[in-house]
């Protein structure tokens, strides 16, 4: 286990889910009442979302445009504590990769968020006195067995990053996807081939041209996320 945590709001609460209500709207029960909130994660997310189940949710900042009052960020499976939150993902990495805590990434000074390359928007680019390295974070929750699994719903804009990077390794740049296992229970990860076989072979191609994926869990409580172990990529 590494020791950089990222803390989460000490004002987290708890809730049950009811139903989702759309891509980015849960009906959650709070303190007895039915209330939204909002759900920071394009995915499906079946497995956790289920009627019932025990939520922890982050008040939102007040904002005159905003619907739901709060944000949905963590989900209770019985004792495994899974993020929902699909932008924590970014963020973990981003630390992971200031400080120092990924030994697979060498050789850079500066880290830095959403970077352009050609037609695709990427998530970090490290810069030292090689090659750049373009880094695009991929956020897993959906877990079978103990093989954490991503997308878990066809995902056209993961497979243009995926393209992209493979075009940065033909122009000499470094390239790696670093799927974020948002939970602690995989022991391995695998891109999900039942739910996008595109994505699936689209990452094989990119890797077979020298793109590198990486995969590394997560250790949670409700007080923080902390980067747990790597996990081997079984593609």
């Amino acid at each position: 286990m590494y020791n950089t945590p990222m803390r989460l709001p000490a004002h987290l609460t708890e809730a049950v889910f009811l139903a989702r209500l759309n891509r980015f709207a849960a009906l959650v029960r709070l303190n007895g009442a039915e209330t939204l909130a909002h759900v920071p994660n394009s995915g499906r997310l079946r497995e956790l979302l289920q009627p019932g189940n025990r939520i922890y949710l982050t008040p939102a900042p007040p904002s005159a445009t905003r619907v739901t009052q709060y944000d949905l960020s963590l989900v209770d499976l019985g004792g495994c504590l899974v993020s929902a939150d699909a932008r924590a993902a970014t963020t973990l990495a981003y630390e992971w990769l200031t400080g120092r805590l990924l030994p697979e990434f060498t050789g850079y000074t500066q880290v830095v968020r959403e970077s352009t390359f050609g037609e695709s928007r990427l998530d970090l680019l490290l810069l030292g006195d090689g090659p750049n390295h373009y880094v695009e974070v991929k956020s897993a929750t959906l877990v079978h067995g103990d093989t954490a699994l991503f997308p878990d719903a066809p995902t056209t804009r993961g497979r243009k990053h995926v393209g992209s990077l493979m075009k940065a390794v033909e122009m000499g740049h470094q390239a790696s996807v670093l799927f974020v296992v948002q939970r602690s229970d995989a022991g391995s990860f695998s891109p999900n081939d039942d739910a996008d076989p595109a994505f699936g072979a689209a990452l094989r191609k990119a890797c077979a041209a020298g793109v590198r994926a990486y995969a590394y869990n997560c250790r949670l409580t409700l007080q923080e996320i902390t980067l747990h172990r790597r996990l081997p990529v079984v593609l």
